[in-house]
């Protein structure tokens, strides 16, 4: 699949009258932009309006373009654009295999023969079929990057993912995450209060007041 180029139009929030954030931008195919600033700026709340599901409290006008699709009109699940959070998410009562399994469309051939593979790309061969809460938070963080890839997406938005993870794990997820997304050719947004974030991912940055 040839990457797409990621573009927000005028895009403008606001929420009771007070604007919270202004941003035009362009997001080329495996690069990542960074959104940063303060707690209440706006930043999940761009995500959120970029994915399709932006709280009715707030106002939002302006055009979200993913290559030739205008995406304001779409509902979530037809937007293509996939979602790693602060937070893994993974199923507990599901295996690891079967939480991978789960991102695939239903019309996928070799299931299973997908999941092995996206687990030996990540070093987790023979992990199939591990309870989720066995994993380091690594491991869960490589897990959860992967069932997002497996649902084939065309964009890629990121609320602060790393937040969680000890400082030992961090820089080694991030460096694994922009890399594999570079790789993919994914456009993606960070969200992020983080610096060394903003540098590892290596992209433009804009800073919310």
């Amino acid at each position: 699949m040839t990457g797409m180029t990621l573009r927000l139009q005028d895009i403008e929030i606001t929420l009771k009258g007070q604007r919270l954030l202004q941003i035009n931008a362009q997001i080329e195919p495996g690069a990542t932009l960074t959104v940063m600033g303060p707690s209440g700026a706006g930043k999940s709340s761009l995500l959120a309006y970029i994915a399709g599901f932006l709280a009715p409290e707030f106002q939002a006008q302006g055009e979200i373009w993913l290559g030739e699709r205008c995406l304001n009109k779409l509902p979530p699940e037809q937007r293509k654009v996939g979602l790693l959070f602060q937070d893994p998410l993974l199923f507990p009562h599901l295996s690891v295999a079967q939480n991978l399994a789960f991102a695939l469309p239903a019309d996928v051939p070799d299931r299973s023969a997908r999941v092995g593979q996206a687990l030996d790309s990540v070093g987790l061969a023979g992990f199939a079929e591990r309870d989720p809460a066995t994993l380091s938070g690594g491991q869960k963080a490589r897990v959860s990057l992967q069932r997002l890839l497996l649902s084939n997406p065309h964009a890629v938005l990121l609320d602060e993912p790393f937040s969680r993870l000890d400082s030992h794990l961090r820089q080694e997820v991030r460096q694994h995450v922009f890399q594999t997304l570079r790789d993919a050719g994914l456009p993606a947004i960070l969200v992020t209060h983080d610096a060394e974030d903003a540098h590892a991912a290596d992209g433009a940055v804009i800073e919310l007041g």
